[in-house]
């Protein structure tokens, strides 16, 4: 099995120029905890995920719910942050942080796979010792993305050849 037989095609992206405030919308709007970040020419240069969204506002450690839902942001979320209470003043962050462009907060280096990628390779990289590695996406030499294969795609493929009698590896 390889990665083009699991991946999803249909992906949500952001752009490298959005701003904070459309991906908080965008992760209001769909049930992801990260998105691939793409180029004009549709070339993976990063991703974000709701971690780094949290890490705008997270510069101590007693733990802080904020709801995010004041404007511009659409939707309402709620996010763990580990500021005291005296030291953050959530509007000022909130406006502060809006407009920042998602390439100063996303990841630039995002782990890849090729369509022809085995189901084990997936595996060795969601199962890794990187925690925040919960979806590849799928590339293309030319970075060019394809596809993303999330965890639960990798457990559905291997449900599904179990069920059929195949060996998924």
């Amino acid at each position: 099995m390889q990665a083009r037989d699991i991946m999803t095609t249909d992906v949500e992206t952001l752009a490298p120029d959005d701003d904070v405030a459309a991906a908080f919308t965008a992760f209001g709007r769909h049930g992801f905890s990260g998105f691939p970040v793409v180029d004009e020419a549709n070339r993976v240069v990063g991703v974000i995920t709701e971690s780094d969204l949290v890490d705008l506002f997270e510069p101590d450690d007693e733990p802080l719910w904020i709801p995010i839902g004041l404007p511009p942001f659409i939707d309402t979320l709620t996010y763990q942050v580990k500021p005291p209470w005296a030291d953050l003043d959530l509007g000022v962050d909130l406006v502060r942080n809006a407009d920042r462009p998602v390439s100063s907060v996303m990841s630039s280096a995002p782990v890849t796979v090729g369509p022809d990628a085995d189901l084990n390779t997936v595996l060795t990289l969601l199962a890794g010792d990187d925690p925040n590695v919960n979806r590849v996406p799928v590339v293309e030499a030319d970075e060019t993305l394809v596809g993303l294969i999330a965890r639960q795609d990798v457990i559905r493929a291997i449900r599904d050849a179990r069920d059929d009698g195949h060996d998924a590896t």
